[in-house]
């Protein structure tokens, strides 16, 4: 096959992709979390989706939680610190109910306090996955739940003991890119699907 032949390939699946791509997603939220067993966690989560690179499928994105604003607010709970990088795929596009996964790596860091309990370990990395489900709104809001696992866990000598292995989360978000109810003569607002 010629070179000509590949890029009018190119060519012609790079207008196919932009006019298939909606407008690029920014979601910025707040995040509630439960370790099972364990801690209650609170955050923020900021995830991003481009509109050239699998538009409102793939979306790349970070998040903070922490018992601090959780558990163990006004308590004598362990404060710990998680920080998170993601990518996940969101199935089902422009349907009102998706399922996604989402793989996850950061860092941990436990702050037990006392001096007497510096000798446990209080950081390690992350290494986690989640299965949920997003429901999209009709306005710019994105509700998504899901259940998770910690692939790096702890028991208090080899890593921090209260890193366990199954958490579950719960995000709303706001897209700050959608702006269909500012300029709605300018781009008529998502038909959304069951």
């Amino acid at each position: 096959m010629k070179k000509s032949n590949y890029l009018l390939i190119i060519l012609i699946a790079a207008g196919l992709n932009g006019a298939l791509a909606q407008s690029s997603v920014l979601d910025l939220g707040v995040r509630l979390q439960k370790t099972v067993n364990l801690y209650s966690e609170n955050g923020i989560a900021i995830s991003y989706s481009d509109k050239g690179l699998l538009a409102d499928r793939l979306y790349f994105g970070a998040s903070y939680a922490t018992s601090r604003l959780g558990t163990a607010f006004h308590s004598n709970a362990i404060k710990q610190d998680n920080y998170l990088v993601s990518a996940a795929w969101y199935f089902r596009r422009d349907r009102v109910v998706r399922p996604f996964v989402r793989a996850n790596g950061g860092y941990f860091s436990a702050d037990y306090g006392e001096k007497i309990f510096e000798v446990l370990p209080r950081s390690s990395a992350l290494l986690s996955s989640d299965v949920g489900i997003s429901f999209q709104t009709g306005l710019p809001v994105k509700i998504s739940t899901s259940l998770g696992y910690n692939f790096i866990t702890g028991n208090g000598l080899s890593g921090p003991g209260t890193l366990y292995p199954v958490f579950y989360q719960l995000t709303v978000s706001w897209n700050l890119f959608d702006h269909t109810k500012i300029n709605h003569h300018e781009r008529p607002p998502r038909a959304l699907k069951l």
